[in-house]
């Protein structure tokens, strides 16, 4: 068994926010000058270099790189073998977002009640944490401040078996199409499927998370990722939605097993400044 004191994981916490809306990932950033050479439209062009630039800005000036600082989403690996101290383990990991929030200057975006009151809570919780209990003696966290220009453009279905792998594929692309221009693409599309509504949609927000560049482990799914990933930039958008050959850095598909009478499929949808940062303690 390995103590872990709960201020421990509170500044672990509070540091990757900070990391995260200060920087988009590496894969990201890389993905984004491959695209500025790819463009085909001056303007598309010119939009994503906006984009590098933005990025290279908040970093060196430790400044939010979007005004949408999001929703704060952790996903946790907790070894077993871990036994958290004087503190509670939720508790500390509100507050090392609310730090975050608060010393960082970043926006805070949530509200007490979303349909009634809608009063800021004033420090961007409560955090949405999802929790893995995993063998070993260590804490994995992955956040992401996850932006709702993007997030709104997300959708659900409910196929059924017999729709196959062309529903899946046409819900995806009318769901891209659909999104157009108010994601802020270029995007990267997260998609989990099968396993019920609430599984399929914390897998397509894992989705989001995976490294740009990377494929789905069973062939498939990784011939599905590649080919949407053409067609979805066939369809025009472009960058910022003024038109190009850049509307997604990536499809990510995740996959669960399902009910022999279901399909159900989430896309989710993550705006360019695609923010998550990863720590282990």
């Amino acid at each position: 068994m390995r103590e872990i004191q709960a201020k421990t994981l509170c500044a672990k916490v509070k540091e990757l926010f900070l990391q995260a809306n200060y920087r988009i990932g590496p894969d990201i950033l890389s993905a984004l000058h491959t695209a500025s050479e790819k463009e085909h439209s001056p303007t598309g062009r010119a939009v994503l270099q906006q984009l590098i630039e933005n990025d290279q800005i908040a970093a060196n000036e430790k400044i939010a790189i979007c005004q949408d600082t999001g929703i704060s989403v952790l996903f946790i690996h907790l070894g077993q073998d871990v036994h958290l101290t004087n503190g509670n383990f939720n508790e500390a990991i509100q507050q090392g977002v609310k730090e975050a929030y608060q010393e960082g200057y970043l926006r805070k975006s949530i509200v007490t009640d979303p349909v009634f009151d809608r009063n800021n809570t004033g420090d961007n919780t409560p955090a949405v944490i999802h929790v893995d209990i995993v063998p070993g003696n260590q804490i994995e966290i992955e956040v992401s401040p996850k932006g709702f220009g993007s997030e709104n453009m997300s959708a659900l279905k409910m196929l059924t078996p017999a729709d196959g792998e062309k529903g899946v594929r046409n819900f995806i692309m009318e769901t891209v199409q659909k999104a157009g221009p108010n994601p802020c693409p270029p995007i990267v599309v997260g998609v989990g499927i099968g396993s019920t509504i609430e599984m399929a949609a914390k897998i397509a927000k894992k989705a989001t998370m995976r490294k740009v560049g990377s494929r789905n482990f069973d062939p498939r799914y990784a011939k599905m990722e590649m080919e949407l990933l053409q067609n979805i930039n066939k369809l025009g958008i472009g960058p910022a939605g003024l038109g190009g050959n850049t509307t997604a850095l990536a499809v990510n598909i995740e996959w669960l097993p399902a009910h022999i009478a279901s399909l159900p499929v989430v896309v989710n949808i993550c705006c360019h400044a695609a923010r998550h940062a990863k720590g282990v303690i």
